[in-house]
């Protein structure tokens, strides 16, 4: 009898196998998306997620966090792995014609693990800075030893999906939660902890995932950037909370997408910390920093992100913590 536990093989054919079937229907059938998309735009009610309470920041209770800080720092290595016979992922150079193999793009993604990391770790390593790692799990079985060298530095591994060549969108319930469950259980074996926080490869989700984590005890998620605090999700079953994860400074998004330089990203890490850090005197804010070590850990970068980290530990009222610290020390706080 067929094993019930999702075979890893079995799960990426039919998951890209649905995903090139969504490719199709969606193309064959544009005109008919377009009518229920017309008919959303003359309805006067506004689907929210109903996820979490909608309050403004001027409304929220006033706090600090430990040690009498005002500003919450957390950095978060994305470590992640791919799949070498599949076209997705970040690339460098444009493949618009999905080749496989891609090595142009493979080997400068890979590059990330096997050098920039490294280059990265050794900034945090002379800021004392620890790390709080979106980690890819399958990264456990293709790279054991970066997993070691992670876990001599003392940093929190939050799951972060199977691998970055495929993410959670439009999947059934039963197989999101194996994907889940399969992430945790390989991330907890290889590092002796089972994951506390959660990023959705790609920052994607379902309508059911923030359910599936908080029935597998995930305690905080990184995929609502909606607030510069912590915030409570509603979940069927335990607790669950957002902690910004830092879209807007991403340096996916400012380095890969946006074509920003060095200096240009230095500008924009200093500027989002000076104005939450002069805002968390009257209300306490999290600045998150998300790094990937294949553009941040490049040669030419990666001294951009020690001057920043310089910056901010010339202010005394920041607290270099990690995604737990950070969850734990807002839950203690509300209740």
């Amino acid at each position: 009898m067929r094993s019930k536990r999702l075979n890893r093989r079995d799960f990426f054919g039919r998951s890209w196998g649905l995903m090139g079937a969504a490719g199709l229907l969606s193309a064959s059938e544009s005109q008919g998306a377009l009518r229920p998309q017309a008919q959303e735009r003359r309805s006067t009610a506004i689907r929210r997620p109903e996820r979490y309470d909608d309050s403004f920041i001027f409304q929220r209770k006033p706090f600090t966090w430990p040690g009498g800080k005002t500003l919450a720092l957390w950095i978060i290595p994305n470590v992640e792995v791919w799949q070498f016979d599949s076209p997705a992922g970040a690339a460098i150079s444009p493949n618009t014609a999905n080749r496989v193999p891609d090595v142009i793009n493979y080997s400068w993604r890979d590059y990330g693990i096997r050098v920039g990391l490294w280059r990265i770790a050794d900034v945090l390593d002379a800021a004392g800075v620890r790390a709080t790692v979106a980690l890819n799990s399958m990264v456990c079985d293709v790279f054991p030893k970066a997993v070691e060298e992670m876990k001599k530095r003392g940093w929190e591994f939050m799951g972060h999906g199977m691998t970055n060549s495929w993410n959670l969108a439009n999947i059934p319930t039963s197989e999101e939660r194996e994907v889940i469950q399969t992430t945790l259980r390989t991330i907890q074996r290889a590092t002796g902890k089972r994951p506390r926080g959660w990023l959705g490869p790609g920052l994607t989700e379902t309508f059911n995932t923030l359910d599936l984590l908080a029935e597998e005890e995930i305690v905080y998620v990184g995929d609502w950037n909606s607030a510069d605090q912590p915030f409570a999700m509603k979940v069927n079953k335990g607790k669950l909370f957002a902690i910004p994860y830092g879209m807007d400074i991403n340096d996916m998004s400012l380095i890969n997408r946006l074509g920003y330089t060095g200096e240009q990203y230095l500008r924009a890490l200093m500027d989002q910390f000076d104005t939450l850090y002069a805002e968390s005197q009257k209300t306490p804010r999290v600045m998150g920093i998300p790094l990937h070590p294949f553009l941040t850990g490049q040669p030419w970068r990666t001294p951009y992100l020690k001057k920043a980290i310089a910056h901010f530990q010339q202010h005394d009222r920041v607290w270099f913590a990690t995604g737990s610290e950070i969850a734990d020390a807002y839950q203690r706080i509300q209740s």
